[in-house]
C-alpha cells in the first residue's frame, strides 16, 4: 500500500506523475501529476489510494470524484497534461509521455521542487528535479492519486470519442487492440484519432 516516506524524502513542493493510455491504438496519452498540500484527506480517499489498475472502474470513479473534491477544498492541486497521437507519430510514444508529463506539471500552476514519477525512465528538460519510482503508483500517495486522475480522465475521453466513433468499442476497450475494436477498423477503417506509427495500425494503413 502506498504511503508517504518518498514525499518525506525531500523537502518544498512536491508533486506525483503517473500516465495513462501508452498502449492503445488510439487517442492522447495523458499524465495526471498531484500535489498533495494537506495530508488530512478523508479516510474514505486517503485509505483507498492505490496504483489505478489495481482498483476497480467505480472505485477508480469515487476516488476521482473525491480527489476532485480535495482540490475544490485547498487540500491537493491537481494538473492533467496530454499528447495527441499526431505527436505521439511524430516523436513516438516514450517521447510524447514525457511531454503529457512536463504538461501536467506545468497545469499544476505553482512551481515545483521535486517531482515523483511512476517507472524507470526520467523525462529530459523537466522543470523540476525527477526522482523515479519502479511502481511508485503502489508506493506513493502522491503518484496513486496522479495515476487514478490520468486513468480516469483518459477513459472519459474515450467514451466521448466512442460516442463520435461508436463502432469500436472505445467506451469498454479504452482504445486497446480488442476484437470489438478490431472488428470495428474491418468494417470502418481508421479515425484521425489512430496512432499510425503503431504497428498493429500500420498493418491496416
Amino acid at each position: 500500500m502506498p504511503d508517504f516516506s518518498f514525499e518525506d524524502q525531500f523537502s518544498g513542493v512536491i508533486c506525483g506523475i503517473d500516465e495513462a493510455g501508452r498502449g492503445p491504438w488510439v487517442g492522447n496519452v495523458v499524465a495526471g501529476a498531484v500535489i498533495i498540500k494537506d495530508r488530512n484527506l478523508a479516510p474514505e480517499l486517503l485509505n483507498h489510494l492505490n496504483d489505478s489498475k489495481k482498483l476497480s472502474k467505480t472505485k477508480r470513479e469515487q476516488l476521482y470524484s473525491l480527489l476532485c473534491e480535495a482540490e475544490a477544498q485547498g487540500q491537493i492541486k491537481i494538473g492533467i497534461g496530454e499528447a495527441t497521437p499526431l505527436e505521439i507519430d511524430q516523436y513516438n510514444i516514450l517521447q510524447a509521455t514525457f511531454m503529457a508529463m512536463r504538461r501536467a506539471a506545468q497545469n499544476l500552476g505553482c512551481s515545483i521542487d521535486m517531482a515523483l514519477i511512476d517507472g524507470n525512465q526520467t523525462p529530459q528538460n523537466f522543470p523540476c528535479n525527477v526522482q523515479t519510482i519502479v511502481k511508485g503508483d503502489a508506493r506513493s500517495y502522491s503518484i496513486s492519486a496522479a495515476s487514478i486522475i490520468a486513468k480516469v480522465y483518459r477513459d472519459k475521453e474515450m467514451e466521448k470519442l466512442a460516442e463520435k466513433y461508436p463502432f469500436y468499442g472505445f467506451e469498454h476497450n479504452a482504445g486497446y487492440g480488442t476484437k470489438d475494436h478490431i472488428d470495428g477498423i474491418k468494417k470502418h477503417g481508421l479515425i484521425a484519432e489512430h496512432r499510425k506509427s503503431y504497428k498493429p495500425i500500420k498493418a491496416f494503413l
